[in-house]
């Protein structure tokens, strides 16, 4: 066990300091400050998946920018999404030249992060723990299982994952997760929840190891050390986000 820890020491000295930070700023709990962070974590996180898609326009940090700016004022921030597709829609149109594929980056990860400030902004920062442990616990349950048990490769796009690490993921998730979401809904809906959310998290990380095999890279970045870039660490959020807000909605 103790190897674990000497063998992946930059991964969890910087994984400590991501919870300090995330933990401040859950502290303060105001929204001009998770919009910031958000923002901050969102542009460079855009920046990686333009590497990782391959686009080079100067001229979409202007929109990304422009999309966080409107959805501080905006009311529904999920529904951007949108208007950005009808806007790049109607350049597509007009301008028969305009690259489609320069709306994957806010495909992804843009609708994903628009979706963690409506969780914020909707639901508080319970569900923004409740989000943070159902994910981390996946995370770090699909580790300990898989060094420990894992045999059995789960899928070819991700060749290190095991059945037996994704179903260990996803078991811790549910437990810790049925416990954290007790401070919003009732236990059954709770563990449903934490249950959808962990595994559509399994998927939001195998999504983005298609991207970099894809583009032939190890990691989306390398501004966090032992986890490679800001999208390698955010992966899972990025589906869980929207899942969780869409289970919300529904049973609210």
């Amino acid at each position: 066990m103790a190897k674990i820890f000497t063998d992946h020491k930059d991964r969890w000295l910087t994984g400590i300091g991501l919870l300090m930070l995330v933990g401040f700023i859950g502290w303060i709990d105001n929204f001009f400050t998770m919009w910031l962070f958000l923002g901050v974590v969102y542009i460079i996180a855009f920046y990686e998946a333009m590497q990782l898609f391959r686009l080079a326009s100067s001229s979409m940090y202007f929109w990304a920018v422009a999309l966080w700016l409107i959805a501080y004022f905006y009311p529904n921030p999920d529904d951007l999404f949108f208007l950005i597709a009808i806007i790049f829609g109607s350049l597509v149109a007009f301008t028969k030249n305009f690259n489609p594929r320069l709306l994957l980056p806010f495909l992804y990860p843009a609708s994903g992060v628009l979706f963690f400030l409506v969780i914020y902004q909707d639901y508080g920062i319970e569900a923004m723990v409740w989000l943070l442990v159902v994910v981390a616990m996946t995370d770090v349950g699909a580790f300990f299982t898989g060094k420990a048990i894992g045999s059995h490769q789960f899928c070819a796009t991700s060749p290190n994952k095991t059945w037996e690490g994704v179903i260990g993921g996803v078991l811790f998730a549910t437990i810790a997760g049925t416990y954290a979401g007790l401070f919003m809904i009732e236990w059954y809906l709770s563990f449903l929840i934490s249950f959808l959310v962990a595994v559509s998290s399994i998927y939001g990380d195998l999504f983005e190891s298609f991207l970099k095999r894809r583009a032939g890279v190890k990691d989306s970045g390398d501004i966090l050390p032992g986890h490679g870039g800001v999208l390698d660490r955010i992966d899972g959020y990025l589906f869980g986000a929207i899942v969780m807000v869409i289970l919300l909605r529904a049973i609210n």
